[in-house]
């Protein structure tokens, strides 16, 4: 029943391309209606597989002679990235109500990613991941260049490169990996439990580690994302930031991790105090955590003060993977959720609700308008999802960081306090946006804008109520998603992680 999102997501977008020239309402209730069946779809599942096993969902030959099947499959860490991506795909619609221009065509590349992003959470075939990850790269370079703003064909071309480098190299590492194997199969399960030499995985695993990395925003590889992110009409933005960010995450954990556990190991020698891949990927995040949160709180531009803290916030999450440890990795995967709820919120209301109404994203001029008298639903909806981005108790992002610092501090004690730095940090560049963005300064003559700007409209007040609400429930209720998510840590296909690095 779970494939069906993806044959849903397909389906929809071809079906808008068949509408009338001209439909706007049509193609935007047709897009809504279909991503609300994938995401009732999702919830459905999600309420009636809490086991958190791997459940197979289809499983047919696709090319025999390569061992090469349509494998698809859900556990609890894809099903609790499957249930984001339903919620961003609907909320991101409803903050793309006011899209007139080549409506059916915005809404059918829309779909065609969920679509994508969906068939990756799901594949159990590698091949098929990958053929699902280099859907995405398609569409979300055309909303990109379409219907982007400032230096749109720029980001959306950064966007596409910076993907296609990284692909290459998760295809070297999935290509070597089936040749060492026998050229058998490219099933997930069995290419796990091959013993590959620990030779072959020091290898291995960086170049495919790096590759998936590279969508996740790493530092230093993660120039692509701030420019992507100002460059991509709203929508795309979120799920730019809330969903395809995390496809590099998860290929992280999901194939690089579970393929060449014994690329974590030591190497037998030090160099600059690092001694394994795992040392040099938990600085990386960390550098990346620190930097990401020392540009925005410098930044000038509303939405890259956003983009940088995506930046940042991924590397918490990169971070929690290097722990190796359950409540490390479990709150990576539930920071993957989490970020995408919050950062989906923070771009919904620095592009549509500002942007596109004052038509500037200069904190300066913001400062001037007072905008917190003027759209207040948007003052208050940056308020909370601020706080809930800083790790205020009663949100999701608190709980996720939390278990990720645990994690943190067993594995790394001193690299435990750099990130107390860029949390310090991350507290001072959201007050710093909320209050030039939506609180005049002293000193500063108010100018009410001319003509008045237009309120904030229902869908943008349900789909920030979703998101809103959305983080509250998992912030209050973590076991909801941990659930499902430790048992799938604990399945059979982690046993050469556990058995290999797991500290």
């Amino acid at each position: 029943m779970l494939a069906w999102t993806i044959y849903i997501s397909f389906l929809g977008a071809t079906g808008l391309l068949l509408l009338p020239k001209g439909s706007v309402s049509s193609a935007r209730i047709f897009a809504l209606l279909t991503a609300v069946v994938g995401f009732s779809i999702t919830l459905t599942y999600f309420l009636q597989h809490r086991t958190g096993e791997m459940l197979t969902i289809t499983r047919v030959p696709w090319v025999p002679t390569l061992g090469i099947e349509f494998h698809l499959a859900a556990d609890g860490i894809s099903l609790t990235l499957v249930l984001l991506t339903g919620i961003i795909a609907i909320t991101g619609i409803l903050f793309s109500w006011n899209i007139e221009e080549r409506t059916k065509e915005f809404f059918a590349f829309y779909l065609l990613l969920i679509g994508a992003v969906y068939g990756v959470f799901l594949s159990y075939d590698l091949f098929l991941l990958f053929v699902f990850y280099e859907i995405v790269i398609i569409p979300k370079y055309f909303l990109i260049a379409i219907w982007g703003s400032t230096r749109r064909e720029y980001g959306a071309m950064k966007l596409a490169l910076y993907s296609f480098v990284g692909s290459a190299m998760v295809l070297i590492g999935l290509i070597a990996a089936f040749v060492v194997a026998g050229a058998k199969t490219t099933s997930l399960s069995q290419l796990a439990q091959f013993p590959f030499s620990p030779h072959f995985q020091m290898g291995a695993f960086p170049l495919v580690f790096i590759g998936f990395a590279i969508l996740a925003g790493m530092w230093p590889f993660h120039t692509w994302a701030p420019t992507g992110h100002v460059a991509a009409p709203t929508a795309a933005s979120m799920l730019l930031a809330g969903v395809v960010m995390k496809l590099g995450a998860y290929g992280c954990l999901r194939v690089a991790m579970v393929l060449f556990p014994l690329g974590l190991g030591p190497w037998g020698f030090h160099v600059l105090a690092l001694g394994s891949w795992r040392d040099v990927f938990a600085l990386l995040a960390v550098i990346g955590i620190i930097y990401g949160a020392l540009v925005a709180l410098v930044q000038k531009d509303f939405k890259f003060v956003i983009g940088y803290s995506s930046v940042s916030h991924m590397g918490f999450i990169l971070l929690g993977l290097m722990t190796l440890n359950q409540i490390g990795i479990s709150g990576a995967v539930l920071q993957m959720f989490s970020h995408g709820i919050l950062a989906g919120l923070l771009f919904a209301v620095v592009g549509r609700m500002v942007y596109a109404r004052t038509h500037t994203r200069d904190l300066a001029a913001l400062n001037a308008m007072n905008l917190h008298k003027i759209i207040p639903f948007a003052a208050v909806t940056f308020v909370i999802a601020g706080m809930a981005s800083m790790g205020l108790p009663g949100f999701s992002g608190f709980v996720a960081e939390l278990m990720i610092l645990i994690g943190v501090w067993r594995a790394y004690p001193l690299l435990a306090l750099c990130v107390g730095l860029g949390l310090i940090v991350g507290v001072v560049y959201v007050w710093r946006a909320m209050q030039k963005a939506f609180f005049i300064s002293s000193g500063i003559e108010s100018a009410p804008p001319n003509p008045p700007l237009p309120p904030i409209t229902m869908p943008e007040r349900i789909g920030a109520v979703i998101l809103i609400a959305t983080s509250v429930l998992v912030g209050l209720y973590p076991q909801m998603l941990l659930n499902i998510v430790v048992p799938a840590l604990n399945s059979p296909l982690f046993d050469g992680l556990r058995k290999g690095s797991w500290q």
